[in-house]
C-alpha cells in the first residue's frame, strides 16, 4: 500500500468518525445503558453499517453565516406557521377542493447536501411534499396543494428557489456563495 492510499485511509476515517460517534452514542441510546459491552458493540455496529451501507464521504465546508441562519430560522419557521394555516383553510373550505401539482423545481447551485437541505426544508412546510429527487439534473419535483393556477406554480417554484438561495447564503460552500453573488449582481439570482 502507497503513502497516498494509506493518506486517503485515514483522511476518510477522521471524516467518518463523527459519524460513527453518532452511531455508537445511537446504539447506547437505543439499549438505554453506557457500559462497557454496549460501547464495544456499538462500535462493532458502526463499523458494520459504516462498510455495508457504504456512501459516498461527504466533507462539510464548515462555512456557518450566523446571520443569514438566523434570517433562515426566523423566515422558516414564519412559513410553517403559514403553511399550517393555508393548508387548514383549505381543508375546511368545502365550497372547492384544493387544487395540486407535482412540480419539477431545477435548483441552480444544489450540490448533494444543498439539494437535502432544499428538499427538507420545503417538504417541512405543510402543503408540499418531495416525491422525487433527480440527482444528475438537481431536480426536485413536490407534490404541491393548493395550486389551480400557472401563476400558483410559478410562484410556488421561485418560493423554493428563494429558500435554496437563503441555504446558500446561511450554509453554502464559498463557491456556491461566489456563484449566488455573482448572479445576483447580474440581477439573475
Amino acid at each position: 500500500m502507497n503513502t497516498d492510499s494509506r493518506r486517503r485511509i485515514v483522511r476518510d476515517i477522521l471524516l467518518q468518525l463523527p459519524f460513527m460517534i453518532w452511531l455508537v452514542v445511537l446504539w447506547m441510546l437505543l439499549w438505554q445503558q453506557l457500559t462497557p459491552l454496549a460501547v464495544v458493540t456499538g462500535i462493532l455496529v458502526a463499523i458494520f453499517v459504516t462498510r455495508v451501507f457504504r456512501l459516498p464521504t461527504v466533507e462539510l465546508v464548515g462555512r456557518v453565516n450566523i446571520g443569514h441562519s438566523l434570517v433562515f430560522i426566523a423566515l422558516f419557521l414564519g412559513a410553517v406557521v403559514m403553511g399550517a394555516i393555508s393548508v387548514t383553510v383549505q381543508v375546511f373550505d368545502l365550497r372547492r377542493q384544493p387544487g395540486a401539482a407535482i412540480i419539477a423545481i431545477p435548483l441552480r447551485y444544489a450540490d448533494d447536501i444543498l439539494t437535502t437541505h432544499v428538499a427538507v426544508t420545503a417538504s417541512l412546510i405543510p402543503g408540499s411534499l418531495v416525491v422525487e429527487s433527480d440527482r444528475d439534473r438537481r431536480i426536485l419535483y413536490l407534490h404541491v396543494i393548493g395550486v389551480r393556477t400557472r401563476d400558483d406554480v410559478d410562484r410556488f417554484r421561485d418560493g423554493v428557489l428563494r429558500w435554496e438561495r437563503r441555504i446558500v447564503r446561511a450554509v453554502g460552500t464559498p463557491e456556491q456563495y461566489r456563484e449566488l453573488k455573482a448572479d445576483v449582481k447580474r440581477g439573475t439570482g
